[in-house]
């Protein structure tokens, strides 16, 4: 299977996709919630989408079929009872299965939202039944097309934020993690040990590595990198600051070890990555 050429930005939709989107220009209670826009998307090859400069978080469950998304530096399947969220300033794709249609359900943060806020959160792939999320988008939607009271509008936006809020909270719930790497975010220079990050959570190292794995599907030290790269990623978009600089920054003596890491999570070198033509869209609205 071609995965899409990842360093190039890339919009493909094709003649078999079909999508229902509300924006925030045109619906005052996205905009509210920070909230770039939300969609309905049934897709078919060769639907393939490469964001090299994600400006507002993204979050996206699967409906039904099957597609392929990329998060830290991986192709994963897409199926439903799955959703993936992306941090903002992160190489991010995905495209249809050939001979596969694609239904998902998405939710485009603006980058004032805090969902986009830098360290947030770390590329995620967990379980979720996409099907409410993608009704009450549908329901934003058709409320749109007719009457568009604001009242009733504020609503369906609202239960669009309590779905938001079931995917993404319990990644946060376990006090535990939030303790650590809460004090990860505020020192990302440090030269972190497990057993540094096992005695802020009070735990044993195996101990942590279970949350971590249970919690967020990685390591602990992969989180580290994770977000220590989702940082890096934000101070090349936005700064001058030189490579070596924003490696010690976040960690890495050895700008060589931060290049290599980089790449493999984001796909560039990080010289290339701030070579490329960046984006900052208030209401984030590429597609």
């Amino acid at each position: 299977m071609a995965h899409p050429d990842l360093s190039t930005e890339t919009h493909i939709w094709g003649d078999d996709t079909h999508y229902t989107t509300v924006r925030a220009e045109h619906c005052e209670a996205l905009a509210a919630r920070h909230i770039a826009h939300v969609a309905v998307i049934d897709a078919a090859s060769p639907y393939a989408i490469v964001r090299t400069h994600l400006s507002g978080a993204f979050l996206q469950v699967c409906v039904a079929g099957e597609g392929r998304t990329l998060l830290d530096g991986r192709w994963y399947p897409h199926k439903p009872g799955l959703a993936s969220f992306a941090p903002a300033h992160v190489l991010h794709a995905f495209h249809c299965v050939p001979g596969k249609r694609w239904q998902l359900a998405w939710v485009r943060f603006m980058p004032t939202s805090e969902r986009s806020v830098d360290g947030a959160m770390s590329p995620v792939m967990t379980r979720f039944d996409g099907q409410g999320l993608q009704h009450a988008v549908l329901g934003l939607a058709r409320e749109m097309d007719g009457a568009a009271d604001p009242g009733t509008c504020a609503i369906w936006v609202d239960v669009i934020e309590r779905y938001i809020g079931r995917v993404l909270e319990p990644w946060q719930r376990e006090a535990r993690l939030v303790a650590v790497w809460h004090a990860v975010q505020a020192d990302l220079a440090r030269d972190w040990s497990l057993a540094d990050m096992a005695l802020l959570a009070n735990t044993s190292e195996e101990h942590l590595r279970r949350l971590c794995q249970k919690t967020h599907g990685r390591s602990p030290g992969k989180q580290l990198a994770s977000l220590r790269m989702a940082h890096a990623a934000r101070l090349l978009a936005t700064t001058g600051d030189k490579v070596e600089v924003i490696a010690r920054s976040v960690g890495y003596a050895n700008p060589f070890a931060f290049s290599n890491t980089f790449k493999r999570l984001t796909g560039f070198r990080p010289s290339d990555y701030r070579a490329r033509p960046h984006v900052s869209l208030l209401h984030g609205s590429d597609s």
